[in-house]
């Protein structure tokens, strides 16, 4: 029997922040208030990332342009972790470098093959301010990447090179919910 309330039970379903809109592209303030308001975003962001079926959401990924993650994402074996990270730092890299396909809620519907490493350490605070280490291997190395990514200002389609690039570009063009100037 679980303890404890699922996270974004309680929250709300925010907009996402579509590819192309300025809060995507520039770095995330860090989080110096560890209060209600805090808990209350983390909770929306569980609630909004569950809603669009992700496995992972940065908080600039629902317009607020702050250090924080959430993620439900499974590893290479299958093992689910869940959790959040306030003021993350990817600390550590390493193990092989592996192309696969990556996708992101910013971005629906597409995705392209992309490289990380298979291994990843995170470094931050929970929402109450005790300090946390995330490890990930697998398909949760790459998801703990690719929010660290989202807080630097970075999209995956970034990191995307040749054809993949152009392809994706394509697609980006096309897509129902581009922004249109």
């Amino acid at each position: 029997m679980r303890h404890g309330s699922i996270p974004g039970a309680h929250g709300r379903v925010r907009p996402l922040t579509l590819y192309g809109d300025p809060v995507l592209h520039a770095a995330a303030g860090e989080v110096t208030d560890f209060g209600p308001e805090l808990a209350t975003l983390v909770e929306d962001m569980f609630a909004t990332m569950y809603a669009a079926q992700g496995v992972g959401l940065a908080a600039n990924q629902v317009g607020e342009p702050l250090r924080v993650f959430v993620y439900d994402c499974p590893d290479d074996e299958d093992v689910r972790h869940v959790g959040h990270v306030v003021n993350p730092r990817l600390v550590e890299v390493d193990g092989v470098v592996v192309r696969g396909p990556e996708g992101c809620l910013s971005l629906p519907g597409l995705e392209a093959g992309t490289e990380r490493h298979d291994h990843a350490v995170v470094e931050g605070f929970t929402m109450t301010g005790e300090p946390v280490t995330v490890h990930g291997t697998g398909f949760f190395a790459r998801c703990l990447q690719h929010e660290c990514d989202h807080l630097e200002g970075t999209v995956y389609a970034e990191r995307v090179t040749g054809w993949r690039y152009r392809r994706l570009r394509r697609q980006v063009e096309k897509a129902s919910w581009r922004r249109r100037p």
